[in-house]
């Protein structure tokens, strides 16, 4: 497992976790479940890495929720609050615009 996927699956496993106002907008318009969020992140596989990311490193990670349908969620960590594991944002991608196993972006 990627290192900053691993620190974040031990936050969120010690209960140091939040979903960001814009997370919750998403799961809400996609019908993504945030607990089965939490309960399928040791399973995730890391799809993209933002280390430098200006608000904190970050994750684009592959997550298979309860229905079998693929969910991309983004995690992070806040440079003000790097104890807390946050999620960003996650959403159902778009087939057309992701590989079949939906680990990487199709060209353009």
């Amino acid at each position: 497992m990627e290192p900053l996927l691993a620190e974040i699956v031990q936050l969120v496993g010690a209960g140091s976790v939040r979903l960001s106002a814009h997370g919750f907008e998403e799961l809400a318009a996609d019908d993504i479940s945030f607990a089965e969020l939490l309960e399928t992140l040791p399973q995730a596989v890391s799809v993209e890495i933002y280390p430098d990311h200006h608000k904190g490193p970050s994750v684009l990670v592959l997550q298979i929720l309860g229905d079998e349908r693929p969910v991309h969620a983004l995690w992070g960590m806040a440079k003000n609050a790097p104890e807390i594991a946050t999620l960003i944002t996650a959403y159902r991608p778009d087939p057309a615009r992701w590989s079949e196993d939906f680990l990487m972006r199709k060209p353009k």
